[in-house]
Formats: structure tokens, C-alpha cells, sequence
């Protein structure tokens, strides 16, 4: 069997579970497999398989089959552009997120922003991405899970990110000065949405009864911790924009506060800009 024709098997195998998503899939479990890119895939699709290679992908199918996310699987996720090493230690970013970091880019830009806080870095891809983008800007990285901070700092090493202050402890309480901007993927998912035997740790998703117990806390203690004319940015689950809106202005009267909305155009940003 080829490559052309154990691309078409692993896809075959995953449409019936994953349909619309096989096609990709079945690409970044092949592409794994064969430790290529995906310009080497293509530009030799006859090239043979060895049959230890169509035993490892044979046993990756069905890890994924069962269930098993392709990031952990690989052991890796692309987000802004990037490559960053993940597993079961820490949430698999989301396209979504990437709001988050435009709008923190855009902002550190416009307002000459200097210090930025990561709340809940997770594998750090919100923190690594900002300080590639901003060189200059002067990074922090907060997260609760001390195996979290072990992944991100590693995913900073990989992409030669040296400035990026790593912070253990919960939500704003191991900050020490305040911070232009915080920028925060807190756990936002209703405790009775909680997927039952998921791979990824429930702690970085469970938000309590209502989803926002965590950026509840978080919008409380952020004016402590907020520069003259700063910023709080969070991400915000289905559903979620108009209670996030409310609390906002309840704690920020005189704030702007903007949505910004995912692809499909569901509100997933909430941004505060004090005034």
C-alpha cells in the first residue's frame, strides 16, 4: 500500500465517527506516522508503506476511534501559526482563542502597552504567541496546575521565547505589580456539560453550575491588578455573552466593553477597556 492509498484507508476508517472532519484527520495521524510534513505527503503519494508504518497507523485509528483527541495522539497542536507540544497535562487550544491574541496584539499596538498577563496559560499558547508577536512586551504566565507550566514552559523553549515570567498560583494572586492587559482562557463549561470520560483534565473546563464561576472570580479581582486604561480579555462560551456583559458592567461602569464574535459568528471574546 502506498501513501495515496493509506490516506484514503485512514479516512475511510475515521468518516463514519468524525465525517466532514475525516479528511484532516486521517492527514495529521498519516503525516504522524511517517514523521513528514504535509508538502513531503503529497509530493510522493506513491511512495510505499512499510507494514510497521501501516501497523502504527492502524493502532492510531483507533486511539482516535475511541475517542482519543489527534493532539494528544501526536502529542502536538498548531494555534496562531505555530507548533506547540500538548498532552493529557493541559487543554488542547482552540481556533477560537486565537481572538484573544489578535485583540491583544491589536491593542498592545495601539496603546503602547507594555506588560501582559497569560491567566490560566494551560500549555502556554496564549503567552508563547504574544511574545512572538510582540517583541519587547514583557509576558506573564499564570496557571494553578503546576504539570501546566511544566508543558508551557516547554512550548516557549521550543519557539526561543526567553522573556515569559512564569507564575504558579490562582487566577491574579501570584501577580505582583499590576498589568496593561489580561488576557484570560478560563474554564467556562457547565458543570453539567462536563463530557463524561474525557481526555482532557476537567479542571481546565469546569466553570461550576453556570459555566462562569471562574471568570466571575477573575472579573472581581482584576481591578486590583489593571494599569490606568487597561484591558481584560476573555474568552466566552455559547450563550455566555450577555451574563459576561452584565458582570463587566456592574464591575467596570465606566468601561468599554466590545464582543467579538467566532467564525460562525457566535460571541466568543469579551474585551474591557478601562477609560
Amino acid at each position: 500500500m502506498n501513501r495515496r492509498e493509506a490516506l484514503n484507508w485512514a479516512r475511510r476508517a475515521l468518516f463514519a465517527q468524525l465525517n466532514e472532519d475525516a479528511s484532516l484527520e486521517g492527514e495529521i495521524l498519516l503525516k504522524h506516522v511517517l514523521k513528514i510534513d504535509r508538502t513531503a505527503l503529497f509530493s510522493s503519494p506513491d511512495e510505499d508503506m512499510t507494514q510497521a508504518q501501516l501497523n502504527e497507523l492502524d493502532k492510531l485509528i483507533a486511539r482516535r476511534l475511541e475517542g482519543e483527541p489527534s493532539a494528544y495522539i501526536t502529542g502536538h497542536k498548531e494555534f496562531y501559526g505555530l507548533d506547540f507540544v500538548v498532552d493529557k497535562r493541559v487543554l488542547i487550544p482552540r481556533p477560537e482563542t486565537e481572538i484573544l491574541v489578535e485583540n491583544a496584539v491589536s491593542l498592545t499596538r495601539s496603546y503602547k502597552f507594555t506588560y501582559i498577563a497569560d491567566i490560566g496559560t494551560g500549555c502556554g499558547c496564549i503567552a508563547v504567541s504574544l511574545s512572538v508577536k510582540l517583541i519587547g512586551a514583557c509576558v506573564y504566565a499564570v496557571d494553578v496546575s503546576r504539570d501546566a507550566i511544566t508543558v508551557a514552559k516547554q512550548n516557549a523553549a521550543r519557539h526561543g521565547v526567553k522573556w515569559i515570567n512564569f507564575l504558579y498560583g490562582d487566577l491574579l494572586q501570584p501577580l505582583h505589580e499590576p498589568v496593561d492587559i489580561i488576557v484570560a482562557n478560563l474554564p467556562y463549561v457547565k458543570k453539567s456539560d462536563l463530557p463524561v470520560n474525557g481526555f482532557e483534565p476537567v479542571t481546565a473546563l469546569d466553570g461550576g453550575e453556570d459555566g462562569l464561576d471562574i471568570i466571575r472570580k477573575l472579573i472581581r479581582q482584576a481591578p486590583a491588578k489593571l494599569n490606568p486604561y487597561g484591558c481584560l480579555l476573555l474568552e466566552i462560551g455559547l450563550g455566555q455573552a450577555e451574563a459576561v456583559e452584565l458582570l463587566l458592567q456592574k464591575e467596570y461602569p465606566s468601561a468599554k466593553i466590545q464582543l467579538f464574535p467566532d467564525l460562525a459568528g457566535i460571541p466568543r471574546a469579551a474585551v474591557m477597556r478601562l477609560t
